[in-house]
This record gives structure tokens, C-alpha cells and sequence, in this order.
């Protein structure tokens, strides 16, 4: 006993000894300040549920970089620290946001859900980044694609991760031109930069690929604030069209499937985000073979890598209402990653410069930034809606019984278009 208490003395004398030493380390060598990553999005209002999926894809991805040490910089290793403001839908909150994310350290701006926006956020950038180039920011879009953006609006500190709208529609259209039973279509949108943007585009590839397809509606309506949309529903079935062409996102392509479900309409739905947010569980069966949605990745996607990277998000988020993951995210943080590790730091000039030269692999995926306009080149994929269990459709979306079987896959080379980008670069560091 004696001696068991003369050891439980020694060690409660080594571990005090042993605590000066260990304060010391913490003082002399304290952690570096994380990189601050602030999310700008609708969290609030009719598009709350939008910005919520992005927030959950970013925290996963933020969280595969801190798991394995976090980025590696000059100064030694740093953490990425996401942090969350609410745009509520409105340009002003966004730029409210976007001055309080800079104030509180922010030099990492995340958004994308509405071109205009985006748009407004990247005029407030450069601006900002002209008047204070100590706080100077890059902006990391991930889903706004309004064409202009990395065309005519181009920025040197604006780097889209999502292809946008006219390569979309592009991928969309190698499967509608051999739909021989579409002969007439309807094309509605919302009405804004965006919207506007994938219908003008809808008709002239229409126009190219299938001139016989005669176009018997072009619609326009307010971007989140129709709560009914039987009336634009009931349209659409009397004009007799057998598929409708849509950029609809969030509720307003969930109660626009919904209503298109309610009043009978059989025909097709070509989408870009068709795929989810309660999209499949409100057209149901209805849906079955003729709901089309073009992305860049999809669960079903044929490969293990692409199954065991589904698998672990829904590990991660098993709720069915948050199952809505984004490929193109995941590997927009793995790009910042690895820029800030060529740049060895996260100011904005060698960032931006790093981020130019990007090229990433992930889960199967990959993706390479193209430094000219700063739109990022990948595949993408178009699938069908099918019940869960059909042939190539392992995994349903939300819960909801329904899936997407992949039918069409276009590389990345393919999926590149032209660029009217004349970039401003900007000296210094």
C-alpha cells in the first residue's frame, strides 16, 4: 500500500511539474487564426430551405479539411472557420451581409443561390477591394450562373464553381433533340437575370436542335412570391405542350411540378434543379420517366467512389428532409484548399492567383478552374426521375421513393463553351 501511495504521489507530482511546460508551449506557440469562409445566403423567407442545404454541404466540406489538419500556409497550419450570414433573399441584406462578414475577418465570401446577387456581391467586391486593399476578399460562386457573370461581368476576384445556365442547357438539350415525342414546348422561368437568361437560351438551342419543336409558351413570373401556381399550371396544359423547360428552383419549381401534378398535366419537365427540395415527392408517379434534370453529379452516379462519397454524406446528415448534396461544393472546397496551399496564404491577390491554376479530384469527380474567365470545367450529368429500385436507380432523394437514373454524361471537354470574359488583373499582393 505504501508503496502504491509513494507512486500516486510521484505522478501527481510529475503531471504538476509538467504544467508550467505545457502553459509554456500554449503561450509561445499559440494556434494560428483560422481562414474565415462567410456564407451569404438566403437562410430565412421562401428560399430558406435553399440556403440551409448549402450551409449543411459547406460544414461537411469544411470539415473533411479541418479533419485532416486543416491548410497549409507560410506561417504554419490554419483552420477554415465557416460562419453564416442571412441574405434573406434581398440584394441590400446581402450587401449588409457582405460588409459585416469583411468587418468580422471574413476574406472568403460563399454564395450563390440568385445571379442577382451575385451580380450585386461582385460589383460591392471589386469596389471594396479597389477602396481597401488590406481587407481585400475573393468571391466563391457556387451556384449562380447567370452567363454574364463570367462573361461580360467577369472579375478578377470571382471564381464560379457551377457551370452555368447556357452549358446547362446545352447538356439538357443532347437529350431532349432525340426526344421525337416532344413536338411543342413550354418554357417558363423566373423573372430575373437567371431566368430570363435560361429562357432566352432555351430558345435559341431550340431553335438549333430542334426547329420542328414548336414553342407554344414563354412565361415569365415573380421570383419567390407566387404562392399559387395552378393559374400558370392550367396555362400550360391548355397550350397542349408535351414538355415544359424550366430554371425554376426552390418552391418555385416545387409548387410549380406540384400544380403542373394537380391540374393533370402529363408532359415532360426538362429542369435544372429537378432533381430535389421536394421536387420528386410533389410530382410523385407522375413524374416517373418525364421529369429531366441536368447536374453536375448525381447519387446514382455508376461508380464506387461516387457511392461511398453519397453514402458518407447521408452518414453525416441522415435526416431524409437533408439529403440534397452538392458534388460541385465539395469540390469548390477542396479547390480552396488547395489554393491557399500554392499561395500559402489566404490574402486575396496570390489566392486569386492560385485559384486560377486549380485542379481537383474528388470522390471520382474532378474539375479544373480555367483562368481566363474563372469558370470552373467539369462534367456534367442529366438523369430521369424513376421509382427507387428501378434499373440505375439505387438511391432515391429525400426520402421520397423516387430517384434519377443517369442517361446521359457529358465530359468536361464537351460541356466547355466559348467566353467573352476581357479580365481586369490586378498587380500587387
Amino acid at each position: 500500500m505504501t508503496k502504491n501511495v509513494r507512486r500516486g504521489v510521484l505522478k501527481s507530482l510529475a503531471a504538476t511539474l509538467c504544467l508550467p511546460a505545457l502553459a509554456w508551449a500554449q503561450t509561445t506557440a499559440p494556434a494560428l487564426p483560422p481562414v474565415k469562409l462567410a456564407l451569404i445566403e438566403s437562410l430565412s423567407g421562401s428560399f430558406a430551405n435553399t440556403g440551409e442545404a448549402v450551409f449543411r454541404n459547406l460544414v461537411w466540406a469544411v470539415e473533411r479539411v479541418n479533419q485532416r489538419g486543416g491548410v497549409k500556409t507560410a506561417q504554419g497550419m490554419r483552420a477554415l472557420q465557416l460562419d453564416r450570414h442571412d441574405g434573406k433573399g434581398q440584394n441590400e441584406e446581402a450587401l449588409a451581409a457582405l460588409r459585416s462578414a469583411i468587418d468580422g475577418g471574413a476574406r472568403v465570401i460563399l454564395q450563390g443561390n440568385s445571379s442577382a446577387t451575385a451580380a450585386a456581391l461582385i460589383d460591392a467586391i471589386g469596389k471594396h477591394n479597389e477602396r481597401e486593399p488590406d481587407k481585400r476578399v475573393v468571391f466563391l460562386n457556387y451556384s449562380a450562373v447567370d452567363p454574364i457573370l463570367t462573361n461580360e461581368k467577369c472579375s478578377f476576384w470571382h471564381f464560379r464553381f457551377d457551370a452555368h445556365a447556357d452549358m446547362r442547357m446545352a447538356a439538357l438539350m443532347q437529350v431532349l433533340k432525340d426526344d421525337r415525342t416532344v413536338q411543342s414546348a413550354y418554357l417558363i422561368g423566373q423573372d430575373y437575370s437567371f431566368g430570363q437568361a435560361v429562357l432566352r437560351e432555351a430558345k435559341r438551342q431550340l431553335g438549333v436542335q430542334r426547329p420542328d419543336v414548336q414553342i407554344v409558351g414563354d412565361e415569365l413570373h415573380p421570383m419567390g412570391r407566387v404562392k399559387d401556381f395552378l393559374p400558370y399550371a392550367a396555362k400550360i396544359k391548355a397550350s397542349g405542350a408535351q414538355a415544359v423547360v424550366t430554371g425554376n428552383w426552390g418552391n418555385d419549381l416545387t409548387l410549380l411540378v406540384k400544380a403542373a401534378r394537380e391540374v393533370g398535366y402529363d408532359g415532360k419537365f426538362y429542369t435544372f434543379y429537378g432533381n430535389a427540395l421536394g421536387a420528386p415527392a410533389a410530382i410523385a408517379d407522375a413524374g416517373v420517366g418525364k421529369v429531366i434534370a441536368v447536374a453536375d453529379w448525381l447519387p446514382n452516379v455508376q461508380t464506387p467512389q461516387s457511392e461511398a462519397f453519397y453514402q458518407a454524406f447521408r452518414q453525416r446528415y441522415p435526416k431524409a428532409a437533408d439529403d440534397y448534396v452538392h458534388m460541385r461544393m465539395q469540390l469548390m472546397i477542396e479547390a480552396l484548399a488547395q489554393g491557399i496551399e500554392r499561395a500559402g496564404s489566404a490574402e486575396a491577390v496570390p489566392l486569386a492567383r492560385a485559384l486560377e491554376q486549380v485542379s481537383v479530384s474528388f470522390a471520382g469527380q474532378t474539375g479544373t478552374m480555367r483562368a481566363a474567365d474563372h469558370q470552373f470545367q467539369q462534367p456534367l450529368v442529366v438523369g430521369v426521375m424513376e421509382r427507387q429500385g428501378a434499373p440505375g436507380v439505387k438511391f432515391d432523394v429525400e426520402g421520397s421513393g423516387y430517384g434519377f437514373r443517369v442517361v446521359r454524361s457529358v465530359p468536361a471537354a464537351q460541356a466547355e463553351l466559348p467566353h467573352a470574359c476581357k479580365m481586369a488583373r490586378v498587380a500587387g499582393h
